[in-house]
């Protein structure tokens, strides 16, 4: 819009308005939109208008001057592009932020600022023409000498013959406000195309500047009475998901004698499809197991004759809607395992409401479900119902509650046992078991390990059970010492001496120690008794343990004869004194005995005596005369020497 300074425009009063004597109007039914013009949609700027569909010219920019117009999703920055004068629009009519809408400056004269052909309608068929214009020019712009949009709008068959002409006004307002405007026209009986114009009346330059969008055709016919199970019966009803449900859908005509009939169906607001078999005003709908959720629409199609194949020559009824409401979809619920006397918490989502059952449980509907200071009775399988807010439950969902009973911890009672004896300790009453000490034990984490410490020592187990309770227990193993008899070192002793023994014992629970044999002991239940034995003897400690059995212990005394050494002897072969013969040598087996001359040169040794001398050396008797001896008894005293004569 430009002010014009230098130009006078000479406006008529009155527009001569071709129209029919009796405006026809439809109360009845509506058709779909046969021709929706919507100029599409996209980012700024969209395309320029076919030819012939307006006598404008096309512009890019988003503020069209005098006599242009523009393709846009939105008007903005008007600021700048008329100050104060022109309304922001943020989005086309239908609020499609993409959306295109066809913006006008108007031209300085009036002129026809666009065309719309239609074609292929229905001949002898009322039809709606509708439009949507907004008045760019704001309400606080409007002043005298400000035009305001007034088109006339113009139905014409192809060939000339008007159908239609009405000229209509949008007043400003304060806010940006899109008008409908709407007429009826009636194709005549030779022709089935129409071409509608539109007439800017007021003229540019001060106003007079608008939006069109969303142009329709639609047919129009007798009024259609529609319910579910009867006319009146209401357009909406629902079931649930997977539910079986048959519905008798009616319909009636009021004010046609020859209607043809086709009833259609969508799923969700999809494309509209006819019902095969559907051709009467009454349809049965069946469900079995219906499935999927969603809006099943249904609505009669009314046509006058066999045109009812033609959808552009179609009026429908309101839809009726049956709702497929859908199930809750309950996430599965975690199996919990809660210890005795503690709370149990199941928690369901996925519904409105909810409905549990389980072991000891009458149906409840609390969610989430708690159960205070279980017992092992909770114990089992739960089960919860989702039910939609439309009432519609969910199949089953079961979850197993584990309950773990509290502990009730025992042991086996204190034992004894002998050093190097194994026992079995026993702990019952948990799940889990810590035995300390570990030593000793052959396992530490068994309720029943085996024992075999080495000195008296209590054990402790930790009963537990997966983290609801603990408790411990003890048990002492009592390690009793064996019996060990020590009889002491041997004795040596010379024949008529005494000698102590020192015996000496260990053990627990002694109850008696004794020397067998008692021969030659003065007090054989004593631990040193004092032994005269006149041979070698051997003597054994005894010792018993009321616990713990028998030990025992031998010393050797050796008994040492006393050595008579003979002076004489004369190897002469009488059979009297041929040898000298030590008596007593037998019992000093390791003595060693040298005999020499007087001359020192040694004529005899031998170790033991077990064979004495005959007064010879090297196989050659001896003269007569006296020859000396030592004689070492290798029993640690002092060696004995001496002389003997040799007789012959």
């Amino acid at each position: 819009m430009q002010p014009v300074k230098f130009l006078i425009f000479i406006i008529c009063a009155g527009f001569l308005l071709q129209t029919h004597a009796q405006e026809i109007k439809c109360d009845g039914s509506l058709g779909d939109p046969v021709i929706n013009q919507n100029f599409g949609a996209g980012t700024n700027p969209g395309k320029a208008l076919s030819g012939g569909m307006t006598n404008m010219s096309y512009t890019t920019n988003n503020c069209p001057n005098d006599g242009e117009y523009t393709i846009a999703n939105s008007l903005t920055g008007s600021g700048n592009c008329h100050p104060n004068t022109w309304h922001n629009v943020l989005s086309d009519h239908t609020g499609n932020p993409n959306g295109y809408m066809m913006i006008v400056n108007a031209s300085l004269l009036p002129s026809i600022f666009f065309t719309q052909p239609a074609g292929g309608l229905c001949p002898n068929t009322t039809y709606q023409f509708s439009a949507y214009v907004l008045n760019l020019i704001t309400l606080a712009a409007s002043r005298p000498g400000i035009s305001q949009p007034n088109i006339t709008f113009s139905i014409q068959t192809t060939s000339g013959k008007v159908l239609k002409t009405e000229n209509e006004g949008f007043p400003p307002t304060s806010t940006p406000q899109w008008v409908q405007y709407a007429t009826y026209f009636t194709t005549p009986a030779d022709a089935t195309d129409v071409v509608v114009t539109m007439t800017n009346n007021a003229p540019g330059g001060d106003g007079n500047d608008l939006i069109l969008d969303d142009i329709t055709f639609r047919a129009c016919g007798p009024i259609i009475q529609s319910g579910i199970s009867s006319i009146t019966g209401g357009s909406n009803t629902s079931i649930c998901q997977g539910t079986d449900a048959v519905y008798n859908l009616q319909a009636a005509i009021i004010g046609d004698n020859n209607p043809v009939y086709q009833w259609q169906s969508n799923y969700n607001g999809g494309a509209w499809t006819d019902v095969s078999g559907g051709a009467n005003n009454a349809l049965t709908v069946n469900f079995s197991a219906a499935n999927p959720a969603g809006s099943y629409q249904y609505r009669l199609g009314v046509a006058n004759g066999s045109i009812i194949t033609d959808a552009a020559c179609r009026v429908y009824s309101t839809p009726l809607t049956i709702t497929v409401n859908p199930l809750p979809v309950v996430p599965p619920i975690p199996a919990p395992t809660v210890c005795e006397t503690y709370p149990l918490t199941l928690t369901a989502s996925g519904g409105a409401s909810y409905i549990w059952t389980g072991p000891n449980l009458a149906p409840t509907s609390q969610n989430p479900l708690v159960i205070n200071n279980v017992t092992m009775a909770n114990a089992g399988t739960y089960s919860v119902v989702a039910l939609s807010d439309k009432g519609c439950p969910a199949p089953p969902v079961t979850v197993n509650v584990a309950v773990i009973p509290n502990i009730v911890p025992a042991i086996s009672p204190d034992v004894s046992i002998c050093a190097g004896e194994s026992t079995q300790l026993a702990s019952s009453g948990g799940k889990y078991y810590k035995w300390t000490p570990a030593t000793g034990l052959d396992h530490d984490d068994t309720p029943n390990p085996v024992a075999s410490p080495l000195q008296t020592t209590t054990y402790t187990v930790g009963i537990s059970n997966d983290g609801c309770s603990n408790d411990s227990k003890s048990v002492t193993v009592t390690v009793n010492q064996n019996p060990v008899a020590d009889a002491g070192s041997n004795k040596k002793i010379f024949e008529g001496q005494s000698v102590k023994l020192d015996g000496s014992i260990k053990g627990d629970n002694i109850t008696s120690y004794f020397w067998t044999p008692e021969t030659f002991l003065d007090d054989p239940k004593s631990l040193t008794p004092v032994a005269t034995p006149t041979e070698d003897i051997t003597y054994t400690l005894n010792l018993i343990s009321h616990s713990c059995g028998t030990s025992s212990s031998n010393v050797f005394v050796r008994v040492y004869k006393k050595i008579a050494i003979p002076n004489a002897f004369s190897p002469n072969n009488d059979g009297v004194n041929d040898y000298w013969n030590i008596k007593e040598l037998y019992t000093y087996p390791d003595c060693s005995l040298a005999v020499y001359n007087r001359y020192g040169q040694q004529i005899y040794q031998s170790t033991g005596y077990s064979k004495p001398w005959d007064g010879g050396y090297n196989g050659s008797p001896l003269p007569a005369g006296t020859y000396y001896y030592i004689l070492d008894l290798k029993n640690n005293t002092p060696k004995i020497s001496g002389w003997v004569l040799l007789v012959r």
